[in-house]
């Protein structure tokens, strides 16, 4: 039997189309081995958010070539769908294949293996959204459910719309489907992912909107709960709050991107929002469901953000008082407006930010957590630890540790929480 290894880079759409490529590859008699091992075919998911990321991409190709010089190297994402020239320049790379048509690609690799393509997928314009389905590996604990791809937000930093294209809604009866397949298989979480989460529905025919989407999946018994990946401030609306409310499977925590605390920045980045606006979202969401867990992403070094307004961006930070924050550097991307500003940020100063950010960050998260110190919340046991316990997620996207039989592994198990970890929390499963 043929093999074929993936590598994913990226976000977690990237992730779930990761999956529905290893479905893909499996019915057509391909056997999934770690990227690491030797395959005949090399699957490479690619993301470019950032030159780093980009950078990432180039050394997992050349990996994979030398791991088995006679495979087939597939690049595939983002970075192949606004970067193809200069991917096949590389020449470890056999096709690349952005993120349409994927549906093709266990063809074109038979095409590739009867001699060296080095070429580039033709363009189909895309109909619709490209439903495949997934095939999700490891602990059967959350599964990675894409709903929705595309994005039309133009943020003066972002590639990802001119990757991804137009907006495009998967049917909530396909949606639903889907997660009942998945939840059969033993998955107990499914996480709602899209490149543009907040905009499902705008596509489809009549007046739905991603809350209508969260109440049909809630009626499937065996999934016990629903995480929503990320959404836009600008998207979150009484009615997706109300279904937070009445549906406990519903996790009380949201992604919601804050990118900068200054609104000149902000502005200039061109978010829909400004720093009032988004404090009071996040003071109203705290009114109507205290305990919600709000995680944010936030960028450091945009083209001209001077000291001032980094401090900015601090004290909203504080203000808001974020259980967990993604930081990341600018990064400028051929092709979008930001790449051109002047007053590019220095890396140097890059950096200090970022660490004086990601050690807020940290103090925050301890301060979140440690709230649910002494209570008995449930988690979701996802995997193993080295020294035999094993660990999971609160609704809350905390993570907790607990000394518990392995056969507890994919389950929901109250836990008495006992101390704080450097990353978590130690607790006892409850009796």
């Amino acid at each position: 039997m043929a093999n074929a290894a993936f590598y994913t880079l990226g976000c977690k759409v990237n992730q779930t189309e990761t999956a529905a490529l290893q479905n893909l590859f499996g019915e057509a008699g391909y056997e999934t081995v770690p990227f690491e091992e030797t395959a005949d075919v090399y699957v490479i998911n690619t993301c470019t958010v950032t030159h780093l990321s980009d950078r990432k991409s180039r050394q997992m190709i050349r990996r994979a070539r030398r791991t088995n010089p006679d495979a087939v190297i597939v690049v595939t994402g983002c970075y192949a769908q606004v970067s193809a020239d200069d991917i096949m320049e590389i020449p470890e790379v056999d096709l690349v294949i952005g993120t349409h048509s994927r549906h093709r690609l266990p063809e074109l690799v038979q095409e590739a293996k009867k001699g060296r393509l080095n070429c580039v997928a033709p363009w189909e314009e895309k109909q619709g959204f490209e439903a495949m389905p997934a095939s999700q590996s490891g602990e059967r604990t959350r599964a990675f459910l894409k709903v929705q791809e595309g994005c039309r937000q133009f943020c003066s930093y972002c590639i990802v719309p001119y990757a991804r294209g137009p907006l495009h809604s998967r049917p909530p009866e396909d949606a639903a489907a889907e997660a009942e397949r998945l939840a059969e298989q033993g998955f107990s979480e499914m996480v709602l992912s899209g490149v543009h989460l907040g905009s499902y529905g705008e596509d489809l025919p009549g007046e739905l909107a991603l809350s209508d989407l969260i109440r049909e999946l809630v009626t499937i018994e065996k999934i016990r709960r629903i995480r929503i990946s990320s959404i836009e401030p600008t998207e979150i609306t009484p009615d997706l709050i109300e279904v937070l409310l009445d549906y406990p499977k519903v996790c009380r925590h949201l992604h919601i991107p804050l990118q900068s605390g200054d609104d000149h920045v902000l502005r200039r980045m061109n978010r829909k929002y400004d720093s009032a606006e988004f404090l009071q979202l996040i003071r109203w969401l705290r009114a109507q469901i205290p305990e919600i867990a709000i995680t944010t992403d936030v960028m450091v070094g945009f083209p001209g953000e001077t000291d001032a307004q980094f401090e900015h961006t601090l004290e909203m930070v504080r203000k808001c008082g974020f259980s967990r924050i993604h930081v990341f550097k600018y990064s400028p991307r051929s092709g979008t407006p930001a790449a051109k500003f002047d007053e590019q940020i220095s890396p140097q100063v890059k950096e200090e930010r970022s660490r004086r950010l990601i050690e807020l960050g940290e103090e925050l998260a301890a301060t979140f957590r440690r709230r649910f110190i002494g209570e008995t919340v449930e988690v979701l046991f996802e995997e193993s630890t080295e020294d035999g316990q094993i660990t999971g997620l609160t609704e809350h996207y905390v993570r907790v540790t607990a000394e518990a039989p392995q056969a507890m592994l994919g389950q929901i198990a109250k836990v008495d929480i006992l101390s704080d970890l450097k990353e978590g929390l130690l607790g006892k499963v409850s009796k």
